[in-house]
Formats: structure tokens, C-alpha cells, sequence
């Protein structure tokens, strides 16, 4: 065999070994990629997003996206072909697997995770909506969870509003806190709630609950030190004046509570907020109407582009990384609050876009 084939050939098999080994080595990397766009003013699964019952409503046009990303499951393993890839290619970042399920994380729990997530994002889009709209919403201090095998497993259940704690008032989940360890461990608190089944019923009548009870409950120490605990987690529920239903399904974590807030609130206007024009964006929001950053915000400008989206609401704290590169054609619009965000849509409709709040000045 001439001495050239027989290089050749030696290449050519040392060629498939190596991308044998390639796709049959497995790295511990996962994979992010644009995920779809769904917009809130529109429907999905031939449902709108976004349905208010009780309250007058006005037309909408344009586009309002929440942007999402794509990952590889938590029991996927890249293998290195994979992995240089997505490395390799513009759309694609391909990342530690502990950064997306960290601990050993299951699929399922990060599943759970974020959908627990998702709901809180809905519930506190709705408030900042209603409150940038100055109208009231009514709140209440709930039990929000029950840890297992804890004094109050089967005393106190998730949904019961906390009236008071030793007779004292309570306000704010974090008073519930203040006035348990206010005990030593083995002291008897007494919880003064409604219970779930009433509050609901009373809620569902349009009317303010009635029918309390008086819990006790023993302290134990919690394992973090010497504090005393009854193993419950508070939060807050809120009572809205009309129906506010948010439909969509296959998505998690909390970074479409800005624009779902934002829907809300141009269905709740007679002003017609986009002025037509295709504005997607991100964000997490609070209660306050405050926008928070999120993750994997190149793959979301990638997959508003690709929508169509002229102009991108980018978290404040996300806007060092979303400037590293731009998709062409897509004006990242800087946003802290909810109000922010609302007359940035005011001045994109006007067409005063020069006076919009620029990433690239942060």
C-alpha cells in the first residue's frame, strides 16, 4: 500500500475513533436555547392569556411577549460532540449542568420549582398591575406552608389566614416570625386563623370571613440554632375586586411577571399601550411593582428577534450582559419598575423614541 493511502487511511480511522469517543463520552454541561415567545395580549392553546371578568375592558393591538429559554433536562448528559456544538454555535450557550439543577436537582423538582414560581409570578403581576392602576387590592397574612413533621403538621394548613399570634394583630408575614421566637422552645403559641375551607367560601360569597379559631401549638427548636418554631412558612394572599385569570401552560419560573403585568394593565386602559408596534421583554416583579433580573437573557433577546419584536423590556441588573451582543434590529429598553416600563410603551407609541432608556447608558 503506498505510503500515502496508508496515511491517509490511518487518518480516516483515527478520525472515527475520535468522534466515536465524541459522541459516546459524556460531559457534565447543560444547553440553553431560545425558547418560544408567547404574547400576553393574545391567546394560546385557543385561550386568551390574559381573561379579567367583572371590569370593563379595552381593545388591545400590537404585541406584549414574555420571552422564555430552553434547556436541556436535568437527566439529559451532553455528550462532547454536543458540547462543542453549542459552544460553537451563536443561538446556543452551553453551560455547567450544576448551574440549572444545582444540589443534584431532579427534573421533577426543578419542574415543581418553577412552577410554584410561575404561580407567585402571577399573583404579584396582578397586584402590580391593579396598584399602578390605583385600584385597591386587599391582602391577608396566610399560612403558605406546612413543613413535615413539624408541631404544625395537621394543626395549621396552607390557606389559613393569620389573624393574630398571642392575641397580637398580625400585618405582614414577617410579624409571624417576630412573635413565634419571641418564645423559647416548648412555649405554647396560640395562632388565632380562618380557616382555609371559610376563607375561601367567605372570599368565593364576596364576603370577609367570619368563622375564626384558635390554634395552640407547641415550639421546638429549629435546627438552625436555639430559636423557637412551629414549622410554617407565612405569606401573603391577596383579594382582587374582579376575575383575573392568567392561561398558559408549559411554563415556569418567575421572569413573565412584567409582562404579564403589563397586559393586565393595557386591557384595564383606554389607552391602547403598544400602539401596534411588537414589544416583547422580561423581568421578574414584586408586590411594589419593582422588576427584578432573571437568567439567560441573550437566548431571550435571540427568540424576540426571531419573533419579530422591534423593542426588548430588559431588567435594570440584566442590562450589562444583554449589550454584549444585540441581535440586529432589536432597541433594548431599560426598565426598573413597572411605571418605567409604562411610559417607555407611552413614548413607543408616540414615536418618542429617542427619549427611551437606553442599556447601552447603563
Amino acid at each position: 500500500m503506498p505510503r500515502r493511502t496508508a496515511t491517509m487511511l490511518a487518518s480516516t480511522l483515527i478520525f472515527i475513533a475520535l468522534l466515536c469517543a465524541g459522541v459516546f463520552i459524556k460531559v457534565p454541561y447543560s444547553e440553553m436555547s431560545p425558547g418560544p415567545t408567547v404574547n400576553t395580549l393574545g391567546a394560546a392553546g385557543g385561550e386568551p392569556v390574559l381573561q379579567i371578568s367583572g371590569r370593563k375592558t379595552y381593545p388591545t393591538t400590537g404585541h406584549l411577549n414574555m420571552t422564555t429559554v430552553r434547556v436541556t433536562g436535568a437527566d439529559y448528559n451532553m455528550n462532547i460532540v454536543e458540547a462543542v456544538y453549542g459552544w460553537l454555535a451563536h443561538d446556543n450557550v452551553v453551560v455547567p449542568h450544576d448551574t440549572l439543577y444545582p444540589d443534584g436537582k431532579t427534573e421533577e423538582q426543578s419542574t415543581q420549582e418553577n412552577a410554584e414560581e410561575f404561580s407567585q409570578s402571577q399573583e404579584s403581576a396582578k397586584v402590580a398591575a391593579l396598584k399602578e392602576l390605583k385600584i385597591p387590592v386587599k391582602a391577608r397574612v396566610v399560612v403558605s406552608t406546612v413543613i413535615k413533621d413539624t408541631p404544625s403538621e395537621n394543626r395549621l394548613h396552607a390557606g389559613d389566614v393569620i389573624r393574630a399570634v398571642d392575641g397580637t394583630p398580625v400585618k405582614e408575614p414577617a410579624d409571624v416570625a417576630k412573635l413565634v421566637t419571641k418564645h423559647k422552645p416548648g412555649e405554647n403559641v396560640v395562632f388565632t386563623i380562618v380557616p382555609a375551607k371559610d376563607a375561601a367560601a367567605a372570599e368565593k360569597a364576596g364576603k370577609e370571613p367570619e368563622n375564626t379559631a384558635k390554634v395552640t401549638i407547641t415550639t421546638v427548636k429549629s435546627d438552625q440554632g436555639d430559636r423557637a418554631i412551629v414549622g410554617i412558612q407565612a405569606g401573603t394572599d391577596h383579594t382582587f375586586p374582579f376575575g383575573i385569570d392568567i392561561n398558559l401552560a408549559d411554563v415556569g419560573g418567575p421572569s413573565a411577571g412584567l409582562m404579564f403585568a403589563l397586559g393586565i394593565v393595557d386591557k384595564l386602559t383606554p389607552a391602547d399601550l403598544t400602539g401596534g408596534k411588537f414589544v416583547a421583554g422580561t423581568g421578574t416583579i414584586d408586590d411594589k411593582g419593582e422588576v427584578g433580573p432573571i437568567g439567560g437573557i441573550e437566548m431571550k433577546l435571540v427568540g424576540a428577534r426571531n419573533a419579530g419584536a422591534e423593542y426588548f423590556l430588559t431588567p435594570n441588573e440584566n442590562c450589562a450582559a444583554a449589550t454584549s451582543d444585540i441581535p440586529d434590529g432589536l432597541t433594548l429598553v431599560k426598565v426598573k419598575t413597572i411605571a418605567d416600563a409604562k411610559q417607555s410603551l407611552e413614548r413607543i407609541r408616540s414615536g418618542d423614541t429617542a427619549g427611551l432608556p437606553s442599556c447601552a447608558s447603563s
